[in-house]
């Protein structure tokens, strides 16, 4: 018995002293928890500011020349110098003789006919002097005036009826057209510049032969350059022909100015851009070539009451973060243009909102936010 109460003594001091443990920790107060205190978000802000904005589109493309020119031979004879050397890369002015073809059968057949005329003239005139007297005097002032050395005049109008059968009879009219036409296949023998330009192509020179349809070189105006340049379809809208275009190149220095010409009424299926066609007016000493790589900058339409987006600041490309009230807001804007760093944003954004400019990640809309670049006046408002 002694035994068995032995076993069981260590039991019983062990419940007793855990009944008395648990007596005395009843009187223990558990300390308060803590709540996690809510994370503030540092971020940088831009006060929106609404303002009219003008629509600046930019464009890249070549300069061209607008009026290129290939020159063929119409008659046929041996090339002879102009008043500068036919050659690739030579400038010209406008009236400048470039090329000529020899002349000399030409102006013999022209003679010739002139020749004729005069010998009909001189048949003529006794019967006009009998039978019409007061319309001889303006026709021997014609026969007067006829010169090899100049180009033919202009037959005096026939009194009546009478006269222009005296005339046709004797081949007056036949003459005088023929002469004509020999004096503007004489005009064929020169190429004279029409513009200000350059030689580009000279297949020929003076010396060789030339016959019709012979192609003698090419030329370009330089007055008037023209570049071709693609715009995004949905910046067509905003294209002011009225506004001016600022021009640039890295390949060579300088500001040019600019007009859209015009704009083109199809769009590219394969790149969605529309051809804007932009005149470029120059000189020749300002360096500015057929060839050259430029930007265009349009001044577009105007955008009201719109602002400025950094594209950082976008996500899901229509939405953007606000502080408001201490917290960040997710807010959807209406963006009216896509610029590579910015957007226009005309919807969505009012005057004073602190647009958070930082681009955010592991935020929610409800997280608390403090703007941390904003001046003592601003923060107050």
């Amino acid at each position: 018995m002694k035994r068995k109460a032995a076993y069981f003594i260590p039991f019983v001091i062990l419940a007793v002293g855990f009944a008395a443990m648990q007596f005395f920790a009843s009187f223990k107060t558990a300390p308060p928890k803590k709540k996690p205190e809510e994370p503030v978000k540092s971020v940088e802000v831009s006060t929106v500011r609404l303002t009219d904005i003008p629509a600046a589109i930019t464009a890249y493309g070549r300069v061209v020349s607008a009026q290129p020119v290939t020159l063929y031979s119409e008659v046929t004879g041996t090339l002879e110098p102009g008043d500068l050397p036919f050659l690739p890369g030579q400038s010209f002015r406008r009236g400048e003789l470039l090329l000529k073809v020899d002349t000399r059968q030409i102006a013999l057949d022209i003679k010739s006919a002139k020749s004729e005329l005069m010998t009909a003239l001189a048949l003529v005139l006794p019967e006009i002097k009998v039978d019409f007297p007061e319309h001889y005097p303006a026709w021997q002032n014609y026969f007067n005036s006829c010169r090899f050395d100049r180009p033919i005049a202009a037959l005096p109008p026939a009194g009546n009826e009478k006269i222009k059968l005296y005339l046709a009879r004797f081949n007056i009219y036949k003459i005088y057209f023929t002469i004509c036409d020999l004096e503007i296949l004489l005009e064929k023998h020169f190429f004279r510049a029409p513009f200000d330009g350059a030689i580009t192509d000279a297949e020929l020179r003076p010396g060789s032969s030339a016959r019709p349809g012979t192609r003698l070189g090419e030329i370009i105006n330089l007055e008037n350059l023209e570049a071709e340049m693609p715009v995004p379809a949905e910046d067509a809208q905003w294209i002011d022909l009225s506004k001016p275009v600022t021009l640039t190149s890295e390949e060579v220095a300088g500001t040019w100015s600019g007009r859209i010409l015009r704009v083109g009424k199809t769009i590219d299926a394969k790149t969605q851009t529309v051809q804007i066609y932009i005149g470029v007016g120059r000189r020749l000493d300002d360096g500015l070539y057929d060839g050259v790589f430029i930007k265009a900058v349009v001044a577009g339409s105007i955008i009201p009451s719109a602002a400025i987006v950094p594209r950082k600041a976008l996500y899901e490309q229509q939405f953007v973060y606000v502080v408001k009230d201490g917290r960040l807001e997710y807010r959807k804007v209406r963006i009216v243009r896509r610029e590579p760093d910015y957007v226009i944003a005309a919807g969505g954004l009012n005057n004073g909102d602190l647009l958070v400019v930082d681009m955010l990640q592991g935020v929610a809309p409800g997280m608390r936010a403090r703007p941390r670049n904003l001046s003592a006046g601003e923060k107050n408002r």
